[in-house]
Parts: C-alpha cells; structure tokens; sequence
C-alpha cells in the first residue's frame, strides 16, 4: 500500500508538514499527492474513532447479515445500491459464505432497527432473510483500541 495511504490510515489529523518529514517529501508535494487521491476517489473521507461508552449515545448499533437472490445481468449491486440508500445503514458490503451481505445499521432504539429490518429490508424484492445483531460494546475499531488500555505486548503461550 501506499505509504501515505498507510499514514492517512493510521492517523488522518497529521499534519502535510509531518507527513512530508516522514515521506521525505515537501508539504506542498503531500498536498498534491492527498488532493490526486481524493479526486481519483482513492480517499473517500476521513473519520473519528469514538469511544461511545464516554458519550450520552441514545442510539443503537446492529450488524445485519441478509441472504439475497441477485438480479440477473447485475448480480448483487442493484440490491446493494438500494440499500445503501437508506439513512440507517451506515455500510454494506458483499460477503463470502453463509450469507450475502453485511449491513451496519443505527436506529433511535432496538425498535427502530427492528421496524427497519421487518418494514423495509425484508421488504426489498430478492431478499431471502435477515439476521440481525445488536451491538452490545465495542472494544477495538479500526486497530485503535477502545478501552484506551496499553496492548499486552507479550507473546500468548499454549500448552
């Protein structure tokens, strides 16, 4: 991979000063290389990494597998797109194995991700099934670790 990708990746706020000390690299030659990958479509936005346990959060999380029979000519991205559409679905993507897809869904409450499921997903021609997920803590995303613990840095050992 890139090796600026991997920086971006790894923490997106430094600075193109930093990245260009890193790379070995001017500021402005960072700029131009970030603003190429944006264009290109290569980066599609930056992000933070939230730790929802020291926030008032209210609303709920789930991950939803659905089993789908895919459109002729278009495979599964029609339905995907539809999907996509959605306020509460955070991400889709196509799986391998038991199931199809895997949605990320939020809702005000369990309520609402279950109305969503019953009322709208499985309503969408193709879809076979459902099986959803609720969400009860998260404890690493992206590689940064939630809890804020140092990583155990010894080897495990089996017997």
């Amino acid at each position: 991979m890139n090796e600026l990708l991997h920086l971006l990746k790894t923490d997106a706020r430094l600075t193109n000063q930093q990245l260009a000390d890193m790379l070995g690299k001017t500021p402005q030659e960072v700029a131009d290389e970030i603003h190429e990958l944006e264009k290109k479509g290569v980066i599609c936005g930056y992000t933070a990494i939230i730790n929802e346990d020291l926030i008032e959060k209210t609303d709920v999380e789930a991950l939803i597998e659905l089993k789908v029979t895919p459109k002729r000519d278009c495979g599964f991205d029609d339905i995907a797109k539809t999907i996509m559409m959605y306020d509460e679905v955070e991400s889709v993507s196509l799986m391998s194995g038991a199931y199809d897809l895997a949605l990320t869904v939020k809702g005000e409450s369990l309520k609402d991700v279950a109305m969503f499921v019953s009322q709208r997903l499985s309503g969408i021609e193709g879809v076979l099934s459902t099986a959803t997920h609720f969400v009860l803590k998260r404890y690493k995303e992206k590689g940064i670790l939630i809890e804020g613990e140092d990583p155990d840095e010894r080897s495990m050992v089996c017997p």
